[in-house]
This record gives C-alpha cells, sequence and structure tokens, in this order.
C-alpha cells in the first residue's frame, strides 16, 4: 500500500519520463513506439507487432527505445496503427513483418518509412497524427489517455493525473460540493437517455441508507458500437476513479462495473486495473489515509441486450434472469438487493475526473447549451474513416460523415445515417447540417442513443435496414411484456412481406400503427425505443415502402425478390463484360448481338451491374 505523498512521487517522476508522449517538442533521445493494442488492432496481429519490436530491439541492443502497448487510436480503418513519439508519426495498416523496417529505418537512421505513412482523405500521405484530418475537429476528454498511456500500467495513468482528482475531492470536498461541480459542468448521460448526471447523484445520495450502492453500465450491445469497450481498454482506471468519486458522493462503499463477456480484452483489463489499485491502497480501505473507504468488482453479462436497460443489468447481477422493473421505484431509491443505487455508463464515468480537474465552468463552455462536452461516436457503416472519434456537442452530421469519416466510399452519395442503434432512428441527406445533441436529434425522430453512428450510401434500401433492426430486437426482447413480445414479432412479419414482395399497402398503416402503439405501451425504454427505426424510415423514405407494397420494386436491389435487372438496348455495346463475369451464366448473346437476361437462372446479385463500363445495366 502506497501512501499519498509516494503517489504524488510517482507522478511527478513518472510524468518527466513519459512527457515525449504528450509534447512533440521534448528534447529527449529516448522513442516510445505505441502499438494499439485494441480490439480490432488486435484482431489484425498487433500484438505480434508488439512482440516483433521488442525482440529487434533486443537484439539490436537499443537502450532508449521503449515499445508501448496502448488502447485505440481511433482511426480503426487504418489499422494496425504504430506511433513514434515524440516525432508522433504515425505508420498505418503496419504488419508484422515491417517492424525490421522501422527500427532499421526510423529507430536506427532516423528515415521515415514513406510506403507506411498513412494516407489522408486528401491522398496526401500524413507524417504526424495530429495534421491528420481525422482528428482536427475532436477534442478527446472521455477518450484523453486511449493511446497515450499503457492501460496496463498504473503509474502510467498516475503520470497523466490520475487519481488526483480522486484525492482532490477525499481532502478538500465535502460530499455535496462534488455533486455541486457535476451539476453545474451540465454532464448528462452518455448511456442514451440524457438524464442530468450531477441531479441522478443528487437523488440517490438523498436517500438514507447505511448500504448504497455504485453500478457502471458497461453492457454495450448495440450493433455497430464500441466506444465503451474502447474507453475500457485504453484507460480502464479513468472508470475506477470516477466510480470512487461517486461512491464517496452519495455515501458508498461498494461499486460493480457490469460488462459483457464478449468483451475479452476489456474485462481482462479492467481486473488488471483492479488489482494494481488495491496494491497501491487506492481501492480498499481508508483511502488516501482518509476514513473513506470503497470497493469495485466485476460482474460479467452474457451478452443480452436487454441487460443495457438500467433495472433489468441489476436483476442480472442479483443472478436473475435480466428483465426490466416497472419503475418507480427507480435505482435511486429500491436499486441493488433494494439499497439506493447509482447507476451511470463507461463514457459519463469517464468525463468525472476531468470536471473536478478542470472545474464545472472549463466543462460547460464546451458544446451546446442543453448539451455540454462531448460525445464518443463509433462511426461506421458506409463511411471511409471507420472508427472511434470524440467531438463537442453541436458538431453537424456532416463535419462528422465528411471533415472526420473522409465521405462516403467510392463517390457513392450520403442516403441517411443511423444514431443509437436499434433505439434510434434514420436522419436523412437534408438533415446532413443538423447540430448534434439531444434536442436537435430528437426533433428529427432520432436520439444520441450510446453513441452508435452507421452512415448509409444510395445503395442501402431503408426497408431492409428497418427489417434488419426489427430482427434484432425480436431477437433480444426479454419476453416480459407484450407490445414488445408479440408487437415488434409483428412489426417484423410486416417488414418480411415487403421486403419479399408480398406486401400491400394496408401493411404500412399496419406498421405504423404497431410502432405507435408499442412506443407507448411497453414497460421499459428498450421497448418503447424499439419501433424508432421504423417509424423515422417511414417519416423520410416513405416512398420506398410504398414501392415495395405498391409497385414490388426495391430500386437497391437490396431485397432480392423485388430487384428488377434490365440491360438497355440502347446503351449496350455488346462487348460481353456482363456475361464474362456473370457468376450463373445468366446472360445470353454471341457476338455483336445485344445481350439479353435470362430471368430463370438470374440470382440478381448486381454483378452485371458492377462490370458493364457503359452503365447500359440497371434496375
Amino acid at each position: 500500500m502506497k501512501k499519498l505523498d509516494e503517489i504524488n512521487k510517482i507522478r511527478i517522476e513518472k510524468r518527466k519520463e513519459l512527457d515525449l508522449r504528450a509534447n512533440t517538442e521534448a528534447d529527449t533521445r529516448e522513442k516510445h513506439i505505441l502499438v494499439c493494442n485494441g480490439t480490432g488492432c488486435t484482431s489484425s496481429k498487433s500484438p505480434q507487432i508488439l512482440e516483433n519490436f521488442k525482440r529487434i530491439i533486443k537484439e539490436k541492443n537499443l537502450p532508449n527505445v521503449r515499445v508501448i502497448k496502448t488502447g485505440c487510436f481511433g482511426l480503426c480503418a487504418k489499422g494496425p496503427i504504430v506511433i513514434i513519439r515524440p516525432e508522433d508519426t504515425f505508420y498505418a495498416n503496419c504488419r508484422p513483418e515491417d517492424c525490421e523496417e522501422i527500427i532499421e529505418s526510423h529507430i536506427i537512421h532516423g528515415k521515415v518509412v514513406e510506403r507506411l505513412l498513412c494516407k489522408d482523405i486528401d491522398g496526401k500521405l500524413v507524417q504526424k497524427l495530429d495534421d491528420l484530418n481525422f482528428y482536427k475537429k475532436q477534442k478527446r476528454i472521455a477518450l484523453k489517455n486511449c493511446g497515450v498511456i499503457n492501460p496496463e500500467d498504473i503509474d502510467e495513468y498516475i503520470a497523466f493525473d490520475g487519481y488526483k482528482a480522486l484525492e482532490k475531492v477525499l481532502t478538500t470536498m465535502t460530499r455535496d460540493d462534488v455533486i455541486d461541480v457535476i451539476k453545474k459542468s451540465g454532464l448528462r448521460g452518455r448511456g442514451g437517455a440524457g438524464f442530468p448526471t450531477g441531479k441522478k447523484w443528487e437523488l440517490t445520495k438523498a436517500y438514507e441508507d447505511e448500504i448504497k450502492y455504485v453500478v457502471c453500465n458497461a453492457d454495450e450491445g448495440d450493433p455497430g458500437a464500441f466506444m465503451d469497450r474502447s474507453i475500457l481498454e485504453g484507460d480502464p482506471h479513468t472508470v475506477l476513479e470516477a466510480m470512487e468519486i461517486a461512491g464517496y458522493s452519495i455515501g458508498a462503499k461498494k461499486g460493480f462495473i457490469y460488462v459483457r463477456a464478449e468483451y475479452p480484452i476489456a474485462v481482462q483489463r479492467l481486473q488488471i486495473a483492479i488489482d494494481q489499485a488495491r496494491r497501491y491502497g487506492i481501492l480498499g480501505k481508508n483511502i488516501f489515509g482518509t476514513d473513506f473507504s470503497f470497493d469495485i468488482e466485476i460482474r460479467l453479462g452474457a451478452g443480452a441486450f436487454v441487460c443495457g436497460e438500467e433495472t433489468a443489468l441489476l436483476e442480472s447481477i442479483e443472478g436473475k434472469r435480466g428483465q426490466p422493473r416497472v419503475k418507480p421505484p427507480y435505482p435511486a431509491e429500491h436499486g441493488l438487493w433494494g439499497k439506493p443505487t447509482l447507476i451511470n455508463n463507461v463514457e459519463t464515468y469517464a468525463n468525472i475526473s476531468q470536471i473536478i480537474l478542470n472545474g464545472a465552468d472549463w466543462y460547460s463552455k464546451i458544446g451546446t447549451e442543453n448539451s455540454k462536452g462531448t460525445k464518443v461516436f463509433a462511426l461506421g457503416g458506409n463511411v471511409n474513416n471507420v472508427g472511434l472519434v470524440e467531438v463537442p456537442m453541436g458538431t453537424t452530421l456532416r463535419e462528422i460523415v465528411y471533415d472526420i469519416g473522409g465521405g462516403i466510399p467510392n463517390g457513392r452519395d450520403f442516403k441517411a445515417a443511423q444514431t443509437g442503434g436499434p433505439s434510434g432512428g434514420c436522419i436523412p441527406k437534408e438533415h446532413l447540417d443538423t447540430p448534434i445533441d439531444y434536442e436537435s436529434l430528437k426533433e428529427i425522430g432520432s436520439m444520441m442513443g450510446s453513441g452508435g453512428l452507421i452512415v448509409m450510401d444510395d445503395t442501402k434500401c431503408m426497408v431492409c435496414l428497418a427489417k434488419f433492426y426489427l430482427e434484432f430486437t425480436v431477437s433480444e426482447s426479454c419476453g416480459k411484456c407484450t407490445p414488445c413480445r408479440i408487437g415488434t414479432k409483428r412489426m417484423l412479419e410486416i417488414l418480411e412481406r415487403l421486403c419479399s414482395g408480398e406486401g400491400e399497402e394496408y401493411d404500412i398503416y399496419r406498421l405504423e400503427k404497431l410502432a405507435i402503439n408499442i412506443k407507448n405501451s411497453s414497460i421499459c425504454g428498450l421497448g418503447q425505443s424499439a419501433p424508432n427505426p421504423v417509424i423515422s424510415t417511414l417519416k423520410y423514405f416513405r416512398d420506398e415502402f410504398r414501392q415495395h407494397a405498391i409497385q414490388k420494386e426495391c430500386k437497391t436491389m437490396e431485397c432480392k425478390s423485388l430487384a428488377k435487372i434490365e440491360i438497355d438496348e440502347e446503351k449496350c455495346k455488346s462487348c460481353g463484360l456482363c456475361q464474362k463475369n456473370c457468376p450463373v451464366n445468366a446472360i445470353e448473346g454471341e457476338g455483336k448481338e445485344k445481350r439479353i437476361i435470362n430471368y430463370d437462372k438470374c440470382i440478381k446479385c448486381g454483378t452485371c451491374i458492377a462490370k458493364c463500363p457503359f452503365h447500359a445495366i440497371g434496375n
């Protein structure tokens, strides 16, 4: 166990040692090779890259070179990523066999390996991380340490002001002082609903009980969402510190992190962080020599989407089937094992220490009037720079998709973006300049959600998209209430009819009516928001639903039963490329004859459309 003065000594000495991580002008001969070991890069052999660097450095006896395992840098599309500090050189799409060249050329001879430099969205090679357009409009608060520190080394976290906020809280602030700062900051819950964080802490504190709990909701189940996972993998101590601050504020001594077992790297690093904090005396009894005691345990979830709903999560921690409770009473009054319980998600906690250290005014100046701070998004789908981004609230969707995301691949047009996953809604092209904040998204029929942002180009069918999310909702419904259990199933059946060509115009009315009824009568927030993807696609893309129901057509050809592929005789040059590339020999004709499609053989795969250089084939 280390005393407070020992912790502060580590902070000072270690920060000097690691100054080159944050200061590209650092006067040092030492080199740090940072290798992303988030889930995405790990799946592309980054652990092997890490080990290769260590082996080569040892073989060549290079004493001033260190290799650091880090969390996610954010630009997942370019992974595995290697950063050389203090030069801040950004190497993209690295492979294990590239390590030798990087060491020999860059580290030993000071010559940048140009072929591994990242190509920006304008086609130019970029050497420094901060010069990439992907990072220019971002502001990292929750992701502050991700890609900077080794998440498995508590000393590195301490060096970057880790546990300094906890020290400040325990030695200079009352419980009410802390809650007041969080309230004034304007921080709202990042789990989806956007409830004021300080207000939630205040409500939980108000209920008197000897036993209270603090819970971290890390059950991230939205398709395409990986924000919370990346924070846990890249900076687990920031969540532990925030939970301790929350525990002090509400009068709790015990915390639980509920994380799905499908996140093995996050679970492993969380446990390492908890063990380290206990050894240092930062978790446990009489923290920093005060009378405050607090400890944290991990609880693994089995991957049920409904356990992202706070009361279903509590049921699961208690060892019961994960089903939502009827509210009120709310967890602040009657939560885990009937005791007052505070629940926030990972990203919410990741903001706490920065607010304490920098003040409520600092945080409240970021963002918009009613949506303060930043928001982390998992940017995916039809966008060039797939990855993890953190932007100030109020940043427009256009800025995220085009300035940060690099636009749509292959020159395609933007069609829509889905925010909030299965609980969110579609944002069409006409709302590209909508500021991303709680109120603005609600006005156009979408929601912030936990932070998944899926971009779709003009090849996507919105009826098919609605069906995809309903399939997910139906499979993940806990079955407790009839509207969600039966109603979403009926909605899915209607969408399946529309996509197979068996629907009718009246189905659109049935679909909309069902969606409204389910939204108004389901027990929990997940059931109430399950129809949102359908409601928003009907609002903005009703013509596509009508085409499916009345004309029996799917212009995008995603719905194969409704795809109609035709060859324009006037444009056809009889080159035969479509015929040569057809996987089922469904195109007939010889020599200079115009080609025709044998619809008995055609599987509507669209290969002929893609291969025709004269754009003579379409639907």
